[in-house]
């Protein structure tokens, strides 16, 4: 499959703002299944950017704009190509799997992506509720299949219940969100059972007639570290595993490591509009 992206931040501010320095992470990754084939950004007002590859190996650009502006707008192209094989449902929980994700060189390999976060905590009792609900299974793999779908049938997904800096906790508590709430919860009870798991920023080709949902902005989702075979990619808000409708641009222990666009200021509030279009490309 391969993809065309077209992604604009505008801010629009409520005066005059000068000495804006932004971050923005936007660039979608090159890997095994995924190969960037273009990308290019439109920064307005004009600005260089600086480009570098942070701590999770994610592309990230910055820039500065020395002069008043009292808009901003930042607008990525980018053209994909993905080939992505289901395979999870086909995976055997083996002596050496199990030997794997017992050890101690697992454990700290992955560490980061076994301890909570501001954005992932939950209260114990809450992670009892879900792994009464799922059942104390042991293969780790079935464990994160099982998690998914139960989040996706006790959530309902809702745009105005939750924000951007809304948590785990009082996610699981309202049962609503968006694919950033059902991330964040399902990472949380993943790690509290020991299962390494980082946070996804992407976006969703959602196609006609689809039951997909989650493609007005960037996407989320999360990957399992399965022992010995690698990450894989799980998408609770849908229910499926992340295949060819999902673009990767980058990965860390939740939301915060992997914002699309962050920045400082000086001068008034802020409003922000979002438009991402993501097509489809016909193959040659």
């Amino acid at each position: 499959m391969k993809y065309e992206i077209v992604h604009t931040n505008t801010f629009y501010y409520d005066n005059y703002v000068d000495q804006s320095m932004n971050t923005i992470r936007l660039k979608p990754r090159t890997d095994e299944c995924q190969r960037l084939l273009s990308y290019q950004n439109q920064i307005t007002p004009a600005s260089m950017t600086k480009e570098h590859v942070d701590i999770w190996g994610n592309n990230v650009e910055t820039f500065f704009i020395p002069q008043k502006h009292n808009f901003l707008e930042v607008k990525t192209t980018s053209i994909v190509s993905i080939q992505r094989a289901p395979f999870i449902r086909r995976i055997d929980y083996s002596p050496e799997m199990k030997s794997i994700f017992h050890s101690q060189l697992f454990h700290d390999h992955y560490l980061h992506f076994l301890h909570d976060t501001f954005y992932t905590y939950l209260e114990k009792d809450q992670i009892e509720e879900a792994v009464t609900n799922i059942g104390d299974i042991e293969d780790p793999v079935q464990f994160s299949l099982e998690l998914m779908r139960y989040l996706h049938e006790v959530f309902t997904y809702d745009t105005q219940s939750t924000n951007v800096n809304t948590n785990a906790t009082v996610a699981f508590s309202l049962k609503k969100g968006v694919c950033q709430d059902y991330t964040h919860v399902m990472l949380s009870i993943l790690r509290a059972r020991g299962i390494p798991a980082r946070y996804v920023s992407g976006y969703l080709y959602v196609g006609e007639n689809s039951a997909l949902v989650g493609d007005s902005a960037t996407h989320a989702w999360v990957e399992v570290m399965a022992p010995g075979i690698g990450w894989i990619g799980l998408d609770p808000t849908n229910n499926v595993e992340a295949l060819e409708n999902h673009i990767r641009i980058g990965t860390g222990r939740d939301y915060s490591d992997v914002s699309p666009l962050q920045g400082v200021y000086r001068g008034g509030k802020q409003r922000l509009d979002v438009k991402v279009s993501v097509t489809m490309l016909k193959h040659n």
